[in-house]
Order: structure tokens, then C-alpha cells, then sequence
């Protein structure tokens, strides 16, 4: 191997190139400078090679750049040798490096072509910069649909709030809201509705609204619903089955391109009271004026016809037969008299001297006068509230009105009974002033005077205070005395109420301004405040609308439940279709066939711990005496105030838990 070596690098057989060359000297320079400049062209690549491998660490194949340099390297070499074998000949040394050539390029070739098509893969330039415009569209894109993203959830938050904001609206709203469709099937109906109409929200979603009209029942469901599709004054029907004036608003509006309908409902319930209420004190003050009048010019015809009668008489001595006539004339003036000085009280034109009255005494004071006026068989009874009781107007005025009830009250008892006269401080409320909105609220000193004869029909009541009205037979009794007792009543700046139910008697409650002692009203009003509240469910059964309404004001106002019912049968059916009922408020007179009592009894058959409050314009001590109650029964007494109300809820509540 050595020898072989050896033969290659012996220079002395051979010729130096330049010789070839005829030792030209162009040729010999053109061949140096080639040579040359291809040689450092060669050498600079792989330094170029070096910096670029060694500065970028995230090349792939970093190795073939090395290869490719260490073959450029040799290829250079080359070339110096090519230059050197102009004068020199080592074309052994020259050979063997074009054979580390060889090696280094077929070396290279052989990794080089394996790889392309992995180098292929590596993005050229132009498809970076396609990729990185790419990049960017997207990152624009991306930051657009963030910012619209941004800009729909804001939106979306808005129209929550929006829909948070209208739905509160709708669910703390006084008035009834209710949306239906073109098909007239309801889509919503606020709490405001529940209360109105007594169904649950889930009950009419999706009913035809005509379930809340009158004889909607029966008609066809197509075509406009009357008075929901104009608006305006109608009446409701509730669950129950009753009805109620109201009033309807009607709008409309597109929702997902169909017609829909919202209407905003008014109980109309209490203005429609309040209106008869002045109807009636109109019509009265109108029957007043005309009274007066007529009781002022009939006072100027029985002045001038009792005059002429005395004087006749007097002219009359000596003939007593016709004497006697001249007398007949003016004591029936002198009656005539009586009765136009009652109509002067009814139109409020008699003259008073109102002072400072001591009730309770005047009640006994007045006891003696009754057992002479009164027939035997009439037990007389007093009751007195607590404290001084004093009010203000005419005494005499005042014997006068309280001696009229009891001899009413007498009249309807013929068999006997029990005459009671009570006083006690009262507080006439916003509530109480509701049904009666001509009384002004405040304190006031209470007269009652209660029978227990047969009573009266509402149609009685209606026009008792009215002049001439009367139920008596003709000739016993002139229609004024009710009629006197009311312009008493309203010239004192007071008020008069009567309580009467069929059957159980009659209370007339005198309402005199208060001239000081006693309870203060501050008093009685924060009582009303510190009532007693509750959250059970009441059923309240009463047939008179009015009065159903304005004592579901007050229960639900005090934090209870409210379901109502017009009659036994009804209430007896809401007991067993609904278990959640924890007391049963019922009036004790109802029509239908069934009282309270009855109720009661019946109710307490299907619950037999269901706590009952009964209410009546009798004490609980007069039902209990006439058989028409249990002693243990819980009573509220007519008229009364919320706190009464309240704290007789929570009596009949401890009664019931006692009891069971």
C-alpha cells in the first residue's frame, strides 16, 4: 500500500502542466486567474454555509448543509491544485483529491436526493408570504367576529335587561296585562290578571280569551272576541263564575310577521261603587232640598191653618160640639208641624246647638224613657267601649234620632226580643271611606242600636233613609223617622250606616264627629300598622260583590292568599279541589240554600282542622243566644277595620290549633 502511495506522489516521471500550455504565458494566466477566482468562490461557501447553520438553529437538516459545504470545500481545492500543476506535477497528491471530491459529492448526492422530497415540503417564500397574508385575513376576520361577537352580546344583554326591565313592569303592575294572538289564544297573563280573574297563569295559557267574557263559552272561537278586540267598557268573568266591570285598553303590534293583541284591564269594581255611592248621596241631597222646600211652605200653610183654628176655637166657647172641630184642626196642624219639622231635619235646615256629649250617659239617661215607651216583652241591654266616649252635636237632636231606632227596632220585633245600645270609639278608614266615599275619615264617636227582629232585604235598605219610605202597614207609620235620624246624621257632620240581614235583626250605627277622651286616633291607626300579617291561603266566601272585592283588598293587603267563591256549593268545591286552603272567611247569610254555618259544618266534614272565620253584623253573644252559633265560634263582627280583621284571622288560626 505504501509502494502505491509512493508511485503516486513520484513527480520525477512526469511534466508539469505548463508545458501543455507551451508555456504560454496568456494561457497560463487565463488559466491561474480562472482557477483562482473559482477556488475563493468555492472557499466562501462553506463559511457562508457555517455562519448560516450555526445562526439558524431551527433549520432542518442541518447536517446535508455541512456535507454540502465540506464537497464545495474540496471542489476549491481543486482547483488550487490545478493552478499548482502549472509548474509542479503532482498529479498523484491532485488525483487523490478529486477522489475525496468524488467521495464528498456522491456522498452528498446520495443524502441529498432521499431528502427532497421532504425539503420540498419546507414553504418557500412565496408560500410564506401567501401564509402569512393568510394569517393576517384571519387575525382581521378573528378581531371582526370578536368585535362583532363583542357587539351581539352586548346586544343581547341589552335586550335582557330590556326584557327584565318590561317584565317587571308587567308582573308588579297593578292592572291586569293579558297578550293574545290573532287566534285569540291567550300568550300571557300577569299576576295583576290572577288576582282579577282568580285562574293561575298556567290555567289560560294558550285558552281562547273568550273564557274571560260573558257567554264566551259558547261562541265560536274564530273572528274578533267582543269588547277584547275594541276596547273599552265591558265586564269580566272570573273563574268562579261572578263578573266585574273593567276596563280595556287594546293595543297591537307584528311578532315573527303575525298579529298579536295586548290589553291592559282596569277593575273598574271600585269606581263603579264609589259612582253609586254618589248617585245615591246625590239623589238624597236632591230629596233633601226638595223637602225642605216642601216642608217650609207647608210650615207657612199650617201656621196660617192652626192660627185660624185657635182663633176659632176661642170664638167658639159657648158651642163646645163645634169648638171641638176648631181643636181637631189644629192638634192635626200641630201633627202636620211634627212631620214638616222631620223633613227639615232630613234637608238639613233645622236649627242645632251642637255640644259636648257624654255617650255613655246619655244612654243612661235614656234607659228610663225606653221601659215606659217600650213594650214589655223588649229586653233592653247596653254595651259601652272602653274609656270616655264623647261627641259633638245636639243632645236633644240626638234623644231624639236614638228613641226613633229603638222604636223601629220595636216595630220589628212584634213577638219581643232584645233592644241593645252600644257606644265606643271608632276610626273610619281609606277602606271604609271606599264604599263610602262621602264620609270623611277620622275618629268618631259610635251610637249602635241593635235589634234581633227580622231584618231587612237589601232592596229595604236601599231606600230606608229615603222620605214617605216605609214598610208599615198605612197609618202606622210615616216613612220620616229613618229619614230624620240620617239629616241629623249628615248636619252634625256625621254619618249613618245600617247593618241588616234577614232573620237575624238590625244595627243602626250613628257616626258623631268626636269632641276629645277616649283612645286617640293616632292610636287606633298604628294599631291598624302593627296588625298581625300572615302568608297562609284564605277562601272567602261572600255573595255581594262589592263587598267580596273590598275584603280581598284587605286579606291580601295584610299577606295572605286570597281564593274567593260567591256561594256554599262553590266554596265546598274549591275545599276539595284545592288542599292547600288553611281557612275558610265566610259570611253567615249567603244565598243558595246554604249559611254560613251550614258551610262550616260541611266544610269541616271534608277538613276536619280547617280552621273557620265567620263574619256578621251581630256579636258573637247575640248568634250564640239566638242558636245560630257555637260559643267557641270565632265571629267578626260588620262593620270593621283591618286590624280587627287581621288579628280575628290569626284568633280563628290559635282557635283551630287549640281545637285539634
Amino acid at each position: 500500500m505504501w509502494a502505491f502511495f509512493q508511485r503516486l506522489l513520484d513527480t520525477s516521471m512526469f511534466s508539469p502542466h505548463g508545458i501543455c500550455l507551451l508555456w504560454e504565458p496568456e494561457l497560463i494566466w487565463l488559466h491561474v486567474v480562472s482557477d483562482a477566482s473559482i477556488a475563493l468562490a468555492y472557499f466562501s461557501i462553506p463559511f457562508a454555509l457555517a455562519i448560516l447553520v450555526t445562526k439558524r438553529r431551527d433549520l432542518k437538516f442541518g447536517w446535508v448543509f455541512w456535507a454540502f459545504a465540506a464537497f464545495i470545500m474540496a471542489c476549491g481545492l481543486t482547483h488550487v491544485l490545478s493552478i499548482y500543476t502549472l509548474w509542479v506535477p503532482i498529479y498523484g497528491i491532485e488525483g487523490l483529491v478529486k477522489a475525496a471530491t468524488a467521495i464528498a459529492s456522491i456522498f452528498t448526492a446520495a443524502a441529498l436526493w432521499p431528502l427532497l422530497p421532504k425539503i420540498l415540503t419546507i414553504p418557500s417564500p412565496f408560500e410564506l408570504q401567501k401564509v402569512q397574508a393568510a394569517l393576517e385575513e384571519e387575525e382581521t376576520k378573528r378581531r371582526d367576529a370578536t368585535q362583532l361577537l363583542k357587539q351581539v352580546e352586548e346586544a343581547q344583554r341589552a335586550m335582557r335587561e330590556s326584557v327584565a326591565r318590561l317584565t317587571a313592569v308587567v308582573e308588579t303592575a297593578v292592572d291586569g296585562v293579558i297578550l293574545f294572538d290573532a287566534q285569540n289564544r291567550i300568550l300571557l297573563f300577569n299576576p295583576a290578571c290572577e288576582r282579577l280573574f282568580g285562574y293561575q297563569a298556567r290555567e289560560v295559557i294558550n285558552r281562547n280569551v273568550r273564557v274571560l267574557m260573558p257567554g264566551g263559552a259558547g261562541a265560536g272561537s274564530d273572528g274578533p272576541v267582543p269588547g277584547f278586540a275594541t276596547g273599552g267598557e265591558t265586564t269580566g268573568l272570573r273563574k268562579d263564575g261572578s263578573t266585574f266591570p273593567m276596563d280595556l285598553s287594546v293595543g297591537q303590534a307584528m311578532q315573527d310577521g303575525e298579529l298579536i293583541f295586548v290589553g291592559i284591564i282596569h277593575d273598574l269594581t271600585a269606581r263603579k261603587l264609589t259612582e253609586q255611592q254618589l248617585q245615591q248621596a246625590q239623589k238624597m241631597e236632591t230629596v233633601g232640598q226638595l223637602s225642605g222646600g216642601i216642608a217650609h211652605d207647608f210650615n207657612n200653610l199650617l201656621t196660617v191653618i192652626i192660627g185660624n183654628a185657635e182663633h176659632l176655637g176661642e170664638q167658639l166657647k159657648a158651642r163646645p160640639d163645634l169648638r171641638q172641630f176648631a181643636d181637631d184642626i189644629c192638634q192635626s196642624g200641630e201633627r202636620g208641624a211634627e212631620l214638616t219639622q222631620r223633613l227639615l231635619a232630613f234637608s238639613r235646615r233645622q236649627l242645632l246647638r251642637p255640644q259636648t256629649i257624654d255617650c255613655r250617659e246619655l244612654i243612661l239617661s235614656m234607659l228610663k224613657l225606653f221601659k215606659r215607651t217600650l213594650r214589655e216583652n223588649i229586653e233592653i241591654s247596653t254595651a259601652f267601649g272602653p274609656g270616655t266616649i264623647k261627641a259633638f252635636a245636639d243632645p236633644s237632636q240626638l234623644e231624639s234620632a236614638v228613641l226613633n231606632l229603638a222604636l223601629n227596632a220595636q216595630d220589628a220585633m212584634p213577638s219581643g226580643g232584645r233592644l241593645t245600645l252600644s257606644t265606643e270609639l271608632a276610626a273610619i278608614d281609606e277602606d271604609y271611606r271606599a264604599l263610602h266615599p262621602e264620609v270623611a275619615p277620622g275618629a268618631y264617636a259610635l251610637i249602635s242600636v241593635t235589634d234581633d227582629g227580622d231584618g231587612m232585604t237589601p232592596e229595604v235598605i236601599e231606600h230606608a233613609f229615603e222620605p214617605f219610605f216605609t214598610t208599615k202597614e198605612v197609618g202606622k207609620g210615616s216613612g220620616l223617622g229613618l229619614s230624620m235620624v240620617y239629616g241629623f246624621a249628615k248636619q252634625s257632620d256625621g254619618h249613618v250606616s245600617i247593618y241588616s240581614e234577614q232573620g237575624l235583626g238590625t244595627t243602626v250605627r250613628i257616626y258623631l264627629p268626636r269632641a276629645g277622651g277616649g283612645q286617640p286616633l293616632v292610636d287606633v291607626l298604628e294599631s291598624e300598622e302593627a296588625a298581625p300579617r300572615g302568608h297562609e291561603t284564605i277562601l272567602i266566601a261572600e255573595d255581594d260583590p262589592f263587598v267580596r272585592s273590598s275584603v280581598i283588598l284587605r286579606v291580601e293587603a295584610l299577606g295572605y292568599n286570597v281564593l274567593a267563591a260567591v256561594n256554599g256549593q262553590e266554596a265546598l268545591q274549591r275545599l276539595r279541589a284545592d288542599p292547600g286552603i288553611d281557612l275558610l272567611f265566610t259570611d253567615i247569610v249567603m244565598p243558595g240554600g246554604m249559611s254560613g254555618w251550614e258551610l262550616a259544618d260541611q266544610a269541616r266534614r271534608i277538613r276536619p282542622a280547617l280552621p273557620v272565620l265567620f263574619t256578621s253584623g251581630y256579636a258573637l253573644e247575640s248568634l250564640v243566644e239566638q242558636g245560630r252559633a257555637q260559643a267557641h265560634s270565632v265571629v267578626l263582627t260588620k262593620p270593621y277595620r283591618k286590624a280587627e280583621l287581621a288579628q280575628r284571622l290569626r284568633d280563628a288560626f290559635a282557635a283551630a290549633s287549640v281545637t285539634s
